[in-house]
This record gives structure tokens, C-alpha cells and sequence, in this order.
């Protein structure tokens, strides 16, 4: 008896050791694993399309552009066989997002067919499909510095040296006097796929 008592004894000291044991080892997994990461911080910035419309001013004495910038010219004066310089520019601003440039030439007044003409720069310009005096530029990167493109070839309104006198005559004498508006516009290039889908986003409707 004296030795199941020792024995049991020894028994219980045992099963209490297991169960001690068994509650370690409950016990140790309530203490989850954890970790953390340093945050990822995305910072946002707007983009800019910053866009000018400039031409030098004419001296009617001299026949020669000037150095100021100015957006009107109201005194040339056509006379047969003398060409008018004229060098609208677009500047692109420094910073300003890829975008699509366009330009939009309107034409009004009397122009003597075939005698007072001017083209546009086509090595800078494409003209838009289907409407008529749009022309675009596809700037694919971030402008560096202040970029200018010129609108007209060779910076100039041609006068045919066989204008008459009586073809001039017929626009002084109650014909509106020819005149030609440009206007700019840009599209961030993300925008559109085509020029065409740009030109829309323009709204130029609005925007005469």
C-alpha cells in the first residue's frame, strides 16, 4: 500500500508535470507572430499646359516685322507684287505637359482669289481631317524651355504682282477687308487618342 501510494504519488507528480507541460504549450499560442511595413507614400502633382499667341509687330514704312510681340496687326497694306511678312507663333511654355497643339486659321473679308494667299508651315503642321483651317502638333514629351512653332510657310502673306488695280479698288469700295484670326489651343496628350478626339475635347464651338 505504502509503495502505490509512492507510486501514485510519483503518478500524479507526472500527469501534473504533462499537464503543466500541455499548458505551456496552450498557453504560448496566444503570442501571434506579427510585422509591419513602412508606409508607401504616392504623392499626386497636376499637370500644366501653358500656351502663348504672339506675332511680331509690322512696319508699314519699311515692309519688315519689328522685335515687340504683339497679338494685333492692323496696317499692312496690300500693294501688287509686295509680299507682306507675317510670323504668327505658338510658344509652348516651359513645364507644360505633352500635349496636342493645335491652330486654327478663319479666314474673312474679301481675299482676291489666287492673288492674296498664304500657306501654312507644313513642317510643323498637319491639317486636321474634315475640318477645314485646323491644323495639329502631336508634342510627345514634357516641354524642356519655352518652344515656339511658326504658323505660316516662310512667315509671309504672298500678294501676287498681278493684282489690279481694280481688284483692290472692288475691296475698298464696300468689301470687308481681308483678315486673318488665329487662335491656339492644347489638349494634354493622355486625353485622346487622335487628334480628332482632341480637337472635340477643345470644344471649339464654344471657343470661336
Amino acid at each position: 500500500m505504502k509503495k502505490f501510494r509512492e507510486l501514485s504519488g510519483k503518478f500524479v507528480v507526472a500527469m501534473l508535470a504533462v499537464t503543466l507541460l500541455i499548458g505551456c504549450a496552450i498557453g504560448g499560442t496566444v503570442a501571434w507572430l506579427t510585422a509591419n511595413t513602412a508606409p508607401v507614400v504616392n504623392t499626386f502633382t497636376y499637370g500644366d499646359i501653358n500656351i502663348d499667341l504672339w506675332e511680331h509687330a509690322y512696319d508699314a514704312t519699311t515692309n519688315a516685322l519689328g522685335n515687340s510681340k504683339v497679338t494685333e496687326v492692323e496696317n499692312y497694306k496690300i500693294i501688287p507684287g509686295v509680299d507682306l511678312p507675317k510670323d504668327p507663333t505658338v510658344t509652348v511654355k516651359a513645364g507644360s505637359e505633352a500635349c496636342w497643339l493645335f491652330v486654327k486659321v478663319k479666314k474673312s473679308g474679301t481675299f482676291v482669289t489666287d492673288k492674296v494667299t498664304y500657306a501654312i508651315d507644313n513642317t510643323v503642321w498637319t491639317q486636321l481631317d474634315n475640318v477645314a483651317g485646323v491644323y495639329y502638333k502631336k508634342i510627345d514629351t514634357l516641354t524642356a524651355s519655352d518652344t515656339n512653332y511658326n504658323i505660316l510657310q516662310d512667315k509671309k502673306v504672298t500678294v501676287s504682282q498681278e493684282l489690279t488695280k481694280g481688284e483692290i479698288n472692288s475691296i475698298e469700295e464696300g468689301q470687308k477687308n481681308p483678315t486673318l484670326t488665329f487662335k491656339a489651343y492644347a489638349v494634354q496628350l493622355d486625353a485622346a487618342q487622335t487628334a480628332a478626339d482632341a480637337w472635340a475635347i477643345a470644344n471649339p464651338t464654344t471657343n470661336p
